[in-house]
């Protein structure tokens, strides 16, 4: 089996002016230097004005840097819209797409979602492709139902693991305080797994890694990031504070 290694992976959503973003960029870069051996991966997907700030103060300190959505089209009439190439011009390796709050406030879909990330793997980036089910779906029961026929639509049929991510994060816990219990966590990761094993193929499922977001913190992390099917994690509020995210880095297991 392809090793999984860890990645955490902060999404700053719409927070950060340049000076915010620097100070805070620089700190989880100098924290990431004092562990160049770090058994993990460390992501920062700050807003997309301050994408080149934050560049430059994690050069050269082993931190990657993400985008936190794209366009399907390389170029065109799409004001005020960022297509893929313009992500990965500005440095980036990484960008999320599909979550929930970009499916909800900007209608995206799963076929967008899907195209999203074909247009992000054309130009050799790793999509992290976001899941999850709202607190209605959870208490009828369908849960698992909604996630896997989120990745099914979601993820596009050449995906792999060296260029897809997937994050789980039920609506629900995004932002609330409440997080999904450790069970219920496994239980949707490795039927996430199962469905990319049945759509991919096993060699291929098994090497992909599969986030956790919704309320990770220091507090939970340890927990939440032992889990077997559980390889990171994509972190919203926490991700904000340099120590707070580097002590769920922390918390990953040793591989």
């Amino acid at each position: 089996m392809t090793e999984r290694r860890p990645l955490i992976a902060g999404n700053w959503k719409m927070n950060g002016l340049r000076a915010d973003a620097r100070r805070l960029a620089v700190e989880i870069g100098t924290l990431r230097q004092f562990k160049p051996d770090a058994a993990f991966d460390l992501l920062v997907c700050p807003p997309f004005t301050v994408l080149e700030a934050v560049s430059q103060m994690i050069e050269n300190t082993g931190v990657y840097l993400g985008a936190q959505t794209c366009h399907v089209a390389e170029k065109g009439a799409h004001t005020g819209d960022i297509s893929a190439a313009m992500v990965a011009d500005s440095g980036c390796s990484h960008v999320i797409l599909g979550h929930s709050e970009r499916r909800t406030n900007h209608a995206e879909t799963n076929d967008q979602v899907n195209a999203q990330a074909k247009a992000a793997h054309e130009q050799s980036l790793i999509a992290i492709i976001c899941v999850g089910e709202t607190e209605a779906e959870r208490e009828s029961g369908k849960a698992l139902e909604v996630v896997a026929e989120q990745v099914k639509a979601s993820v596009p049929d050449d995906s792999s693991y060296g260029n897809t991510v997937i994050a789980y994060e039920p609506v629900w816990a995004i932002g609330t305080g409440k997080v999904a219990t450790p069970d219920d966590v496994q239980e949707v990761h490795a039927n996430i797994r199962k469905v990319l094993a049945e759509k991919l193929g096993q060699e291929e499922a098994d090497g992909i890694r599969i986030l956790y977001g919704g309320s990770m913190k220091p507090e939970n992390a340890k927990e939440l990031l032992a889990l077997g099917d559980v390889d990171g994690g994509l972190i919203g509020g926490a991700s904000l504070k340099a120590e707070d995210f580097w002590a769920i880095a922390q918390s990953c297991p040793s591989i």
